[in-house]
């Protein structure tokens, strides 16, 4: 027997985070909070209810419930996720026919290609200028002149840290039949969300994910808001037991505390804000390097020694992430803000 890969996969490689022995670690956008005293005995509390002989609860029903209270929409329009990359999977898979074509914009969320090439749908790309921001009458041209069927981008935008008004966003999505993936996987940290409209459009499906802002990475739990009908189909589709139980126990405990996650959210905010101003003070008169503007939790800076900034902010022990000739770093307390800081005097 000579069984071999079919092509679409024969080089693939694992997917690998930045590894290695950091004291501090701000390359992949998580939270800097983890839960207090009080809240760690709720978790903790949460976690002896498990059944762990018994599935999980197929459709995580109070998982949603919580999700839905906390965003002030309706249940009946939420489908939760192992994750915000099985929602983006099982929408590749399941809303597209294959051949299909999805439309992607440049620098947004890598894995958007990669889903759609596991897929097999063909991805146009549209680059974004040099504010890093999508056209969107440019886009809405392209989608009609080349029959896209789906459009996925991030609102504000991971990598760029750039956001999109509702305004642009509705112009979108009532200028297309093409279905719009909204991920909003960073909108705690701004105020331009769509998530209680998108139920009224036809063509729109919005991402949330618990792994941000809420500070539950660990969890792997995302989630899916749409109209009663893309959501019906969204549940019909996914796995029955996609989330287990451990993880919905958690979440409900986390998300049911409001005054908490919203205090979480704001110091989140202030560090971030702390971190871009102090940066910019560093970069406002220099002519090679670019700090942009940010509506997430991390920063951006453009500059031609990106690579050796990293490399240099790798041997003192931080993990910041590099992309082409851009640096993100995700904020975090003040002093490893502080420590940031002091590295990005020392090397830029």
């Amino acid at each position: 027997m000579d069984y071999k890969l079919n092509s679409k996969i024969l080089n693939l490689a694992p997917y690998e985070p930045i590894s290695g022995d950091y004291r501090i670690r701000l390359d992949a956008n998580e939270s800097f909070i983890l839960p207090d005293e009080n809240m760690r005995q709720k978790i903790f509390d949460a976690a002896q209810t498990v059944l762990f002989n018994r599935y999980p609860d197929p459709l995580a029903f109070d998982l949603c419930r919580h999700f839905a209270s906390f965003y002030n929409i309706n249940y009946d329009n939420v489908t939760s996720g192992n994750g915000s990359d099985e929602l983006i999977t099982l929408i590749m898979t399941a809303f597209l026919q294959k051949g299909e074509k999805v439309l992607t914009f440049d620098p947004d969320f890598s894995m958007y290609k990669f889903y759609a090439s596991i897929t097999e749908n063909p991805v146009l790309t549209l680059s974004k200028g040099d504010n890093l921001k999508i056209d969107i009458d440019n886009a809405i041209s392209f989608i009609k002149s080349n029959d896209i069927k789906a459009v996925f981008f991030s609102n504000p935008c991971n990598p760029t840290a750039q956001g999109l008004s509702r305004d642009d966003v509705r112009k979108l999505i009532n200028s297309t039949n093409a279905l719009i993936v909204l991920d909003e996987a960073y909108m705690d940290f701004w105020d331009q969300s769509l998530i209680n409209e998108v139920p009224k459009f036809d063509n729109v499906i919005c991402l949330r994910t618990m792994s941000k802002a809420i500070g539950m990475a660990s969890l792997r739990i995302g989630f899916a808001i749409a109209n009663p009908v893309l959501t019906k189909a969204l549940r019909a589709v996914k796995s029955p037991y996609n989330v287990n139980s451990l993880s919905q126990a958690i979440a409900c405990v986390v998300l049911s505390d409001k005054q908490y996650l919203h205090n979480c959210i704001e110091k989140i905010k202030a560090s971030r804000d702390n971190l871009y101003n102090t940066a910019k003070d560093i970069c406002i008169n220099r002519n090679d390097i670019k700090l942009y503007d940010t509506c997430t939790n991390f920063i951006l800076i453009k500059t031609p020694n990106a690579d050796k900034v990293r490399e240099s902010f790798a041997k003192e022990g931080v993990a910041i992430r590099q992309l082409g000739g851009y640096l993100r770093i995700t904020c975090s307390t003040d002093d490893e803000n502080n420590e940031v800081i002091r590295l990005l005097k020392k090397y830029l």
